[in-house]
C-alpha cells in the first residue's frame, strides 16, 4: 500500500498551490483520509480531514477559508487546494488513511510526504 503525495514547490505568499495523494495497492474509495504537515522543528500537526465520500470535512483553524480538501474515488486520489499560501504554511505535507470510512482521531497509512515553501 502506497500514498504517493506530490505538488509542493516553492511559492510566494499569497500564492496558491495544489497537493494531490495517489493511493495504489488497495482502494480507499471508501475510507477517510487526511492531510498533516510537519514545520521545520515543530511536531506533525492535523490539517484537514475528509470522510470517504466527502461529505465531512474537518479543518485546522489555521486552514480554514484558505484550504480546501477533495477526493476523486474514481482515481483514488485525494486533493489539498492551498490558496493564500501564509509563510507558516512552510511544512512537509503528509497524506494519511484510515481504516474506516468516518474522520477518525488517528490514521492507519502514511504517504511520505511533499515540501511546501512559502517565501516572502
Amino acid at each position: 500500500v502506497q500514498l504517493q503525495a506530490s505538488g509542493g514547490g516553492l511559492v510566494q505568499a499569497g500564492d496558491s498551490l495544489r497537493l494531490s495523494c495517489a493511493a495504489s495497492g488497495r482502494t480507499f474509495s471508501s475510507n477517510a483520509m487526511a492531510w498533516f504537515r510537519q514545520a521545520p522543528g515543530k511536531e506533525r500537526e492535523f490539517v484537514v480531514a475528509i470522510d470517504w465520500n466527502g461529505s465531512s470535512t474537518r479543518y485546522a483553524d489555521s486552514v480554514k477559508g484558505r484550504f480546501t480538501i477533495s477526493r476523486d474515488n474514481a482515481k483514488n486520489t485525494v486533493y489539498l487546494q492551498m490558496n493564500t499560501l501564509k509563510l507558516e504554511d512552510t511544512a512537509v505535507y503528509y497524506c494519511a488513511a484510515a481504516l474506516v470510512s468516518y474522520i477518525p482521531q488517528t490514521y492507519d497509512y502514511w504517504g511520505q510526504g511533499t515540501l511546501v515553501t512559502v517565501s516572502s
